[in-house]
């Protein structure tokens, strides 16, 4: 390939080009052949190549792609949040933007703009926790409690993150479930007597926490404990259920594993499965009912909002998600995936913790099984496990994790949902290289002992 005018990631690494897709595989140009075990970035949840979906992009290009939101609606978006107000709950109105960054960013805006709207002015400080990660835009960031993320604009951003995350490996007390009586939960109650409610619009978490902690999956109860003091002091719940959303934990959303629903509630990622840009911001009727007899419009806005070909693409993707059941069998497919690296766990004591639900499966890395004690940072494992699975054709996901999320190493493991169990044995093959081939190099390096 001749010189690069691309920005990507990495400014001076080669990145191999892709092909094609085909199911959970992924093809580069060389012929080689990848597991995409991680769905990209957790995004295609039905894998590559699907013709229904392809089929569903043509169709509606023939009728049209674009209009201007101000200017039109359209019968895809229209019937696309009339979808998900019946999948999420009833009353629930669909804000559509195209990235979770915007979905998140739209919440915080939309939290604060309800309060306005009943004259509550000071009610603007959005609360979250750390170890989270809402976006990369500067307001999804400020909400985002994830310091390697955060560092180069502190300067910036807003000090949102308040909380502890619900994370029992190395819970922030030192204590264990259900002993704890929710310690960390109860810590958004300190934080709002502390600031002040009339001070708080909104408290913003991952049901299940992805990119920032490794699939950290926080106790039954939890969201039961936070949603009962957002309701004592009259503060709005917003779910980011970005990665999580559509089938990915085995639920259609994480939320539901508790019983529980938010007030606003980001999406994207699964929403389109990847094959097209679309996210959305879903607005409880409480809040649009003050708005619509307030100012009547929400203060956002982008120019390709609910665009009738992302809506088509997002509407053909639940038909399918539905149709083949898929959201059910990501809960069976996962425990089996689970049980397979718990089987890897018992012969290589670097695997600390295995969490997640469905087919979001985190896999925390420890230099000592007994301690939790993680690798030095400047190893930089969990970059050194990406680029040898990749290497041996399988694609995982970085995340982060250890006390506070710094210093530690995790993967994501979250291929689509339409893998078969044998396509599992085969990732979890792929895997246990990765594994053999780093305890090698490790061991080569001095860095553990045989």
């Amino acid at each position: 390939m001749e010189k690069s005018h691309l920005i990507k990631p990495l400014l001076d690494k080669d990145y191999p080009v892709i092909s094609y897709g085909d199911g959970i595989y992924l093809y580069d140009t060389s012929g080689k052949k990848y597991i995409d075990g991680s769905s990209g970035a957790i995004t295609a949840n039905l894998g590559h190549g699907v013709q229904e979906i392809i089929d569903s992009i043509t169709n509606q290009a023939h009728k049209v792609s674009f209009v201007y939101r101000s200017q039109f609606t359209n019968e895809p978006a229209e019937q696309l949040a009339q979808k998900i107000c019946e999948l999420y709950g009833d009353g629930y109105w669909s804000f559509f933007v195209n990235s979770g960054s915007e979905a998140t960013e739209t919440a915080m805006k939309i939290a604060i703009q309800y309060w306005q709207e009943r004259g509550l002015r000071g009610k603007n400080k959005i609360l979250s926790r750390w170890m989270s990660y809402h976006g990369i835009t500067i307001g999804a960031l400020s909400m985002s409690g994830h310091p390697e993320r955060r560092s180069r604009f502190v300067s910036i951003l807003e000090d949102y993150p308040t909380i502890s995350p619900p994370y029992c490996y190395r819970c922030p007390y030192g204590a264990t479930y259900p002993g704890c009586n929710y310690l960390c939960a109860n810590e958004l109650e300190q934080a709002i007597n502390r600031i002040g409610s009339s001070n708080i619009a909104a408290f913003i978490a991952e049901p299940i926490i992805g990119a920032a902690g490794g699939a950290i999956v926080p106790p039954d109860g939890y969201y039961q404990v936070i949603k009962e003091i957002c309701v004592k002091y009259n503060i709005l719940f917003i779910a980011d259920e970005v990665m999580t959303g559509f089938g990915r934990t085995g639920k259609m959303f994480a939320l539901e594993h508790w019983g529980t629903t938010a007030d606003l509630v980001a999406i994207g990622k699964g929403m389109s499965a990847g094959y097209t840009p679309i996210a959305a911001t879903l607005v409880s009727e409480k809040i649009i009912e003050t708005i619509k007899n307030g100012s009547k419009s929400i203060m956002s806005g982008h120019t390709f909002s609910a665009n009738p070909q992302s809506a088509a693409v997002a509407l053909s993707v639940i038909h399918y998600l539905e149709k083949n059941n898929l959201v059910d069998t990501a809960l069976v497919k996962g425990t089996y995936l689970k049980e397979k690296l718990i089987d890897l766990q018992l012969c290589y004591p670097i695997i600390g913790d295995i969490r997640g639900k469905g087919l979001m499966i985190g896999v925390e890395f420890v230099s000592d099984m007994i301690t939790k004690f993680p690798f030095s940072k400047e190893i930089n494992l969990t970059s050194l496990i990406i680029s040898k699975a990749q290497q041996n054709g399988l694609l995982i996901y970085p995340a982060s994790a250890g006390i506070e999320g710094i210093g530690g190493d995790a993967v994501l493991i979250a291929p689509p949902l339409t893998i078969t169990n044998k396509q599992i044995d085969d990732l979890i093959q792929l895997f246990e290289q990765t594994l053999v081939d780093i305890g090698k190099d490790l061991q080569s390096d001095g860095i553990i002992s045989t």
